[in-house]
């Protein structure tokens, strides 16, 4: 049984296996960020704050990019997915995040639910058949090859770092604070 915070977040296991414990902190980070992001508006989606230009709309694509990037494309070695599988990269390194300014709200969301739906599938289609020792299908470009226990500490990591701009970013737009 899943318990949820007051923000609705799925609180992660306290007495869970490994596998148990690292989903549990991704899930958990995952729902900070749609909780960061809630009921905004394009303006608000779009807002930066300080010197940055990162806007949570940018992140919400961002991450979307990312979650398909580890979990599709480096450990099940699968095609990318639309949008991606149209950028021009090279052109635009960035394009995740400068093109979400483009997107609607419910676009951005979208995008990123399907990703983490997507993503929780592979993970669990890998946990089954190798575990967190299950390697990524495509190795870096010096051949090493993380596995999936590397791939699940890196997207705690990455949504970990993200989340703290969303706290800055969304008390700018309308002042809600809190973890």
């Amino acid at each position: 049984m899943t318990d949820f915070d007051e923000h609705g977040r799925p609180e992660p296991p306290l007495m869970g296996d490994e596998a148990e414990t690292l989903l549990g902190f991704l899930d958990f980070l995952r729902a900070t960020l749609e909780w960061k992001c809630s009921g905004l508006d394009a303006a608000g989606l779009g807002a930066t704050t300080a010197a940055s230009s990162l806007t949570l709309g940018g992140m919400l694509k961002h991450l979307a990019y990312v979650e398909d990037h580890w979990f599709s494309r480096r450990l099940h070695g699968n095609a990318p997915h639309a949008p991606w599988d149209t950028v021009d990269w090279t052109a635009d390194p960035d394009w995740d995040w400068h093109s979400a300014a483009d997107d609607s709200p419910g676009e951005l969301r979208a995008l990123w639910r399907d990703a983490v739906a997507r993503s929780r599938a592979l993970t669990a289609e890998a946990l089954a058949a190798g575990g967190l020792d299950q390697p990524a299908q495509r190795p870096w470009r010096d051949g090493r090859r993380p596995h999936l226990r590397w791939i699940l500490v890196h997207m705690i990591e990455e949504y970990a770092r993200h989340n703290g701009h969303a706290d800055l970013i969304r008390e700018s737009v309308d002042g809600q604070t809190g973890e």
